[in-house]
């Protein structure tokens, strides 16, 4: 798994690191016991990211920082990340105290994103070597736990 960039977002170990801290903030698909795509994700306690979001999970935060959403090569151009996207930020409204998404993609994202409803916050103040990189938010909005029939 590595970005659309060629960049690797996370590296092994720090993916076992979120995995460990908050396994509730991750989301995998999974076709015929293939991992295929997934989404890592901890909470984090700020209005925008800093260089300790990249590392840190804040466990009283109300917000997640999405840190990465990877789709394996050979399943790409098939929806499968919009459609783990969409099944993930549904799932965040099982959670009462999350209020809102956040995440910091290159600039050719940001339509992919944008679609799936996230809006533009502007330049992160992250760089990580020649890549910059625009934060987005997604207002995680009522609360799906407290309807019927909602799965969660």
């Amino acid at each position: 798994f590595i970005s659309v960039s060629g960049e690797c977002p996370l590296h092994l170990h720090e993916v076992r690191h979120f995995l460990t801290l908050c396994p509730e903030l991750s989301l995998g698909w999974f076709e015929e016991g293939r991992l295929v795509a997934f989404i890592i994700g901890s909470l984090w306690d700020q209005e925008r990211l800093t260089m300790d979001a990249l590392t840190l999970h804040k466990p009283h935060g109300t917000t997640v920082h999405i840190h990465v959403l990877a789709v394996h090569r050979t399943f790409r151009q098939q929806g499968k990340g919009s459609i783990l996207m969409w099944r993930y930020l549904q799932y965040l409204r099982c959670h009462p105290y999350v209020r809102r998404a956040v995440l910091m993609c290159e600039d050719f994202l940001v339509p992919f994103y944008q679609k799936s409803g996230f809006k533009v916050l502007g330049p992160t103040e992250i760089t990580v070597g020649p890549l910059s990189f625009t934060e987005m938010f997604y207002p995680v909005r009522g609360h799906a736990f407290m309807r019927r029939n909602s799965g969660c």
